[in-house]
């Protein structure tokens, strides 16, 4: 196993309080901030969950690298168990920042003007687990995504599939970055929707039936590749049901 640094010299403040929890509670309260995090005997000095007034968010996940002074957070939204807010940061004060924000129940496009490190995923709440809601939201963080990533072939084909109303309808998910669809949300994706859709790098698009399928084409634009998919949906598709309903 490697050798990492040891914790008390990449984190001293954060030793000398005991653990991570510990540790963001003080720095919370020398910038006149009140975190409730859960200081326990099984603290540790390498993770921190904030718990949250908003109930349909997760506790915000805070963690710090073992390889170099770095702490990183995740929110998410519950039913899903999805990220709508990450990031990292050397500044600790920033986290108790975003840590307040969460869990004050503060927007989502507020947390980063408290904590500027806090990035948005795209996703955006959906209080009811309503199905529409969901498949908007998750069309909205890979569009997001695929701005960020350098991949033109990428970001091209995510935004042709976008404006596909026949594709647009179904929730959409990404598997080894070939873009797939589901007729149910997460955390129970369906297997109904075959089509499957990549995008190469400087080279023709390629649409397949499931992921490792009989290649349906190839194609030298994101549009038509799209098209080629929603030319080969199965006719008889319901409309979009949350994931886990059925057992809830």
């Amino acid at each position: 196993m490697p050798a990492y640094p040891d914790p008390v010299v990449l984190y001293p403040e954060v030793a000398a309080e005991g653990s991570l929890a510990a540790a963001l509670r003080a720095v919370a309260v020398r910038q006149g901030l009140s975190i409730p995090v859960p200081v326990t005997p099984s603290s540790s000095l390498y993770g921190a969950h904030v718990p949250t007034t908003v109930p349909n968010r997760e506790e915000l996940e805070v963690s710090v690298s073992y390889v170099e002074r770095r702490w990183s957070i995740r929110g998410c939204e519950r039913d899903q168990g999805l990220a709508l807010i990450e990031g990292d940061t050397v500044d600790l004060a920033q986290v108790a920042r975003a840590a307040q924000a969460w869990h004050d129940g503060a927007p989502l496009t507020e947390i980063p003007q408290a904590a500027p490190f806090v990035k948005l995923t795209g996703r955006f709440e959906v209080h009811d687990r309503n199905p529409a809601g969901l498949v908007e939201s998750e069309w909205r963080h890979l569009r997001t995504e695929a701005v960020e990533v350098n991949w033109p072939e990428c970001h091209a084909l995510i935004e042709a599939a976008y404006g596909e109303p026949r594709l647009r309808q179904f929730y959409p998910f990404t598997s080894h970055w070939s873009l797939r669809f589901s007729t149910s949300t997460r955390p129970s994706l369906s297997r109904d929707v075959l089509v499957c859709l990549h995008a190469g790098r400087g080279k023709d698009y390629t649409v397949t039936m499931g992921y490792m399928g009989p290649i349906l084409g190839e194609t030298a634009t994101a549009e038509e590749a799209v098209s080629l998919a929603a030319h080969n949906l199965p006719a008889d598709l319901g409309p979009v049901r949350y994931g886990a309903a059925e057992s809830s």
